[in-house]
């Protein structure tokens, strides 16, 4: 997470969105920045109401607006899998070796999911909460163009970035079946990153998430 306090605004780290590549860019410029541990790095719009809302609101002159970058489902689940299969992980209950990409998807389809494929939901990690806190700015992550293009505008700043924290290889094709298995079963996210326009969206999509 990347809080910038003269900007009033925080760029949520969505997991396997290129957060990190946006983190080490911005850092210098940022008033606050969540590297880690993971819980609160990655911490989803209920855990930023929760714990650092209350914070903003109390410290920094204006409501701070919320950016957060989308990743179309099968690639997202794609970098999940691929990530999984470093060779450091092989033998840890979360792997993927020896894991098929469509078995992978047939089990992060299942209500139960084990755990190599317990990696969340985009549209869960930005559901807005009851008193209204959502993200105000949506952008895919495969519009790097119209996410910079805005992140300089707001800043006041020329961006660069590198890749980084990268998922190594390539993703297999996905089998038809499994595809429309997974359009079925996590309809929320495939919605939501097909609601984000082109340059971005604003305004939050997430009610219905």
């Amino acid at each position: 997470m990347l809080v910038f306090s003269n900007a009033r605004l925080v760029i949520m780290s969505v997991p396997k969105t290129g957060s990190t590549a946006y983190q080490q860019a911005l850092a210098p410029l940022a008033s606050m920045t969540i590297s880690g541990p993971p819980d609160l790095k990655h911490a989803p719009i209920y855990r930023y109401n929760r714990f650092f809302r209350p914070m903003f609101e109390k410290f920094v002159d204006g409501n701070m607006d919320i950016l957060a970058v989308v990743r179309e489902p099968v690639s997202w689940l794609g970098s999940w899998y691929r990530y999984r299969q470093r060779p450091e992980m092989e033998g840890l209950s979360n792997a993927t070796h020896g894991i098929s990409f469509d078995d992978f998807v047939l089990a992060y389809s299942r209500q139960k999911k084990p755990a190599f494929a317990n990696v969340g939901s985009q549209a869960r990690f930005l559901r807005p909460t009851p008193n209204g806190t959502a993200a105000r700015y949506l952008f895919r992550y495969e519009d790097q163009a119209g996410l910079i293009e805005f992140l300089e505008h707001r800043l006041e700043t020329k961006i660069t970035t590198f890749p980084a924290n990268v998922s190594p290889g390539v993703t297999p094709p996905l089998s038809t079946g499994v595809e429309i298995k997974l359009r079925r079963v996590a309809s929320d996210d495939f919605q939501l990153w097909e609601s984000i326009e082109p340059g971005g969206t604003y305004g939050s999509l997430l009610a219905s998430a």
